[in-house]
């Protein structure tokens, strides 16, 4: 019923930048919260930065000043700007949507960023 698509991930130098989006369809009425997570190799899944449906933000330490999330309500996506980056933002990073009255989470499948020099 839900589904969610995560595009920009890929190989970055350090310092780069890169912008992820996430693009929910289907049977999404209302939008409660919207997030980014991430998975590092042989770490487990740690918050990024969320967004409510009010615009309230919340950055992981490690992120803050460096990545911004945004929302569009109207389009039903999410992004997530990564300036700055560093080899340790390397990991697979998901995108997490809250919708709907039962706020029922939903999951995408996840885009990989690498920063390498």
């Amino acid at each position: 019923q839900v589904q969610l698509v995560e595009s920009g991930g890929g190989l970055v130098q350090p310092g780069g930048s890169l912008r992820l989006s996430c693009a929910a369809s289907g049977s999404i009425f209302r939008i409660n919260a919207m997030g980014w997570y991430r998975r590092a190799p042989g770490k487990e899944r740690e918050l990024v930065a969320t967004i409510t449906n009010g615009g309230t933000t919340n950055y992981a330490d490690s992120v803050q000043g460096r990545f911004t999330i945004s929302r569009d309500n109207a389009e039903n996506t999410v992004s997530l700007q990564m300036n700055s980056l560093k080899p340790e933002d390397t990991a697979v990073y998901y995108c997490c949507v809250n919708a709907n009255s039962n706020y029922i989470n939903y999951w995408g499948k996840g885009t990989l960023v690498t920063v390498s020099s």
